[in-house]
């Protein structure tokens, strides 16, 4: 995998606050040709560094409980647990991190009631040893931006 340039930033920034923006407009704003963004993004892609996704809103499909879970696993049962979390529909997001928890995860659900179920479900599985849920009251920003 290649370094990226200052050029292949610029364009990740661009798409980063816009990720429907055209190439003409891209090459407009960096002063360069639609075929040399157009080359670059594809390089991008290809070489994974550029992922392009429609990012939806949870709220907007009615899910507005949202939660992060910290989950503590015991270390032979690691793997099992983080396979089951990320076969949850209602688990937007699971990271393996360091500390006293192994798991961190984002849960978007309906209702609290649906919430409580889903906690009163994890509470059955083998392997998790201890856990922290803090419900999201607000979420003020939820974007990625190359600075």
């Amino acid at each position: 995998m290649r370094d990226i340039d200052d050029l292949d930033k610029s364009i990740l920034k661009l798409l980063s606050k816009d990720g429907r923006m055209s190439f003409t407009e891209i090459a407009s704003q960096l002063e360069v040709t639609e075929k040399t963004v157009r080359t670059r993004y594809r390089t991008l892609v290809d070489q994974g560094i550029l992922e392009v996704v429609g990012v939806v809103n949870p709220i907007s499909l009615g899910l507005k409980v949202s939660a992060i879970l910290q989950l503590g696993v015991e270390s032979q049962k690691l793997n099992d647990v983080m396979e089951k979390m990320m076969s949850y529909k209602e688990v937007r997001h699971v990271s393996l991190i360091t500390g006293e928890y192994q798991l961190l995860m984002q849960v978007n659900v309906k209702t609290y009631d649906d919430l409580t179920l889903f906690l009163k479900d994890l509470n059955t599985l083998s392997g998790i040893n201890k856990s922290n849920v803090m419900v999201q009251l607000e979420v003020n920003k939820n974007t990625f931006e190359i600075h």
